[in-house]
């Protein structure tokens, strides 16, 4: 294919905030092109600036092997259609279609040869004296292609031109469009941020991130061989797993080793182990290369999407003291004050990283007045030294109302698995019932309480807790003590299967080198 369009390091930045990095992308003639992306990626930025509706801040758009970068959008053989169509509605379907053609001053034999020719091309004979507002979406995005393709264009623009139309309706457009392009013979470039609009209707996918491209391909390339984890997410359902390379062609993931000829990675790399929910296959459980419990099941029409549980997460119980609201008042300030007695980890009070903050935020320290009006503690005064013990810590106002409680410093038993490499800690603690049932985040503030935190053993890296168990109902809970189970994120597997299975089915997983695609660790991710 002959070269058309090059994009020679585009950057362009708004209000200081760079959208396009340094952008290197080739454009062949009569390509259906996708830029693909989420909200923000710079691909609409880069649409504009083709279009001449934006100018770069560096860079060079080559156009035919001609530099357009001073040309006006009106002399670029370019059109685009919009995602909002902008028709005029005060003229009917014809005269839309042949507006630009007027424009011109062609002569009416010729307007009307053409716009017929539009008509037919978007399937809309007969429409031609209706009135634009008067048709349904998709016939009004079906007139903007025909008045943006009738000037005859080397390119064609289309700015996510299906967002406003239905599920049934994109659909069929999907179908319609690449029909058209191919009919038309010229380059289509389509901006959205749809992975089955890109996987239909492409020739070309250039996959967009923070203001760069992350990988170009065809549809099959980009969904088979992902270059990395942000696009194997983005295209297709994804199962993504952290695996590491024990030899250039062995990867070893969740205890098992696998060998994939011809990968030649580097030994003790850490890398992103992509396997598609289509590529697993449920057998019985001592058949399987993996086993694991089914936790939900959907029906998707021809087939159910189960998750099923490989790994349980990594997780720490502790105890929840319920205690009685003890306020006390001082009738003197008619101020009332209340707290209570907490855990403190001995290794927080060594390293010096609990502040007198701190500690009001972990007793539930609060102060306030006969109207309900919150005060400021604004005294917090200790016994407390740097070993395990009991002590007592007094929060006070400015008025000398004040509450003097108990401080537990121990020395927790942290839980450490080093088998999925994840440490996890939290403390017991005391609470009154009114802060429970006031609670607008029960999961939330239980971890808070708790000074609940998880990491990664490697790097101390923070894991996040992912579930908070716990069995008493937040809105009547009773005085007494309670486990509360705080836990990472074990490993659950998306699977697509004809066979019906059943909430808490133990099964079996299958699948084979084949099916497995190692990914580099992406060097960022939005």
């Amino acid at each position: 294919m002959r070269k058309l369009i090059e994009f020679r390091n585009i950057v362009k930045s708004f209000d200081g905030q760079v959208v396009l990095k340094g952008v290197n992308l080739n454009i062949n003639e009569n390509e259906f092109v996708t830029l693909l992306g989420p909200s923000g990626c710079g691909k609409t930025t880069l649409l504009r600036i083709l279009g001449g509706f934006l100018e770069q801040d560096e860079g060079t758009v080559i156009f035919d092997g001609q530099c357009i970068d001073k040309v006006p959008p009106y002399k670029r053989e370019i059109n685009t259609v919009f995602q909002r169509y902008a028709l005029f509605p005060h003229m009917n379907v014809y005269e839309n279609i042949a507006f630009g053609l007027r424009i011109k001053k062609l002569g009416d034999d010729i307007i009307s040869q053409k716009v017929n020719r539009m008509l037919s091309l978007v399937n809309l004979e007969g429409y031609e004296k209706r009135n634009v507002t008067r048709l349904s979406g998709g016939q009004q995005q079906r007139v903007a292609i025909a008045r943006a393709l009738v000037n005859e264009p080397n390119v064609l623009l289309l700015d996510e031109p299906l967002g406003a139309l239905d599920l049934k309706l994109r659909k069929e457009m999907q179908r319609e469009l690449k029909r058209i392009q191919q009919e038309v013979g010229i380059t289509f470039i389509y901006v959205t941020h749809d992975q089955e609009e890109a996987l239909t209707m492409s020739d070309k996918i250039v996959v967009m991130n923070a203001g760069e491209i992350e990988q170009i391909g065809t549809p099959l390339e980009i969904y088979n061989e992902p270059i990395n984890a942000y696009v194997a997410r983005f295209i297709g359902e994804s199962n993504i797993v952290t695996g590491e390379m024990r030899t250039e062609n062995t990867l070893r993931f969740d205890d098992r080793d696998f060998v994939i000829p011809d990968l030649r990675m580097k030994a003790g790399e850490t890398v992103d182990v992509l396997i598609r929910p289509e590529d697993i296959a449920i057998v019985p459980i001592n058949e399987g290369v993996m086993r694991g419990e089914v936790k939900s099941v959907v029906f998707k029409g021809v087939h159910y999407e189960l998750m099923v549980e490989t790994r349980t997460g990594t997780s720490k119980t502790v105890k929840m003291h319920v205690v009685t609201q003890h306020d006390l008042a001082n009738p003197d300030t008619m101020e009332k004050i209340s707290a209570n007695d907490f855990y403190v980890d001995l290794d927080d009070l060594e390293n010096g990283e609990l502040t007198d903050q701190d500690f009001v935020s972990i007793a539930n320290a609060q102060a306030w007045d006969e109207n309900d009006r919150d005060i400021s503690l604004t005294r917090v005064t200790h016994n407390i030294e740097k070993k395990t013990g009991v002590y007592q810590i007094t929060f006070a106002t400015d008025k000398k109302t004040e509450i003097t409680v108990k401080v537990y410093v121990i020395h927790p038993e942290y839980v450490e698995d080093a088998r999925h490499n994840i440490g996890i800690s939290a403390l017991d603690f005391f609470i009154t019932q009114d802060e429970i049932q006031e609670s607008m985040a029960i999961s939330t503030d239980l971890k808070t309480w708790a000074s609940a935190e998880a990491w990664n053993l490697q790097d101390d890296s923070p894991v996040d807790i992912t579930d908070v168990k716990f069995d008493f109902d937040p809105a009547s809970v009773t005085e007494g003590s309670y486990d509360i189970t705080f836990a990472t994120q074990g490993r659950e597997l998306k699977v697509e299967t004809t066979s019906r299975h059943e909430e808490g089915d133990r099964v079996g997983l299958s699948f084979g080198p084949e099916d497995i695609h190692v990914m580099r660790k992406a060097v960022h991710e939005t």
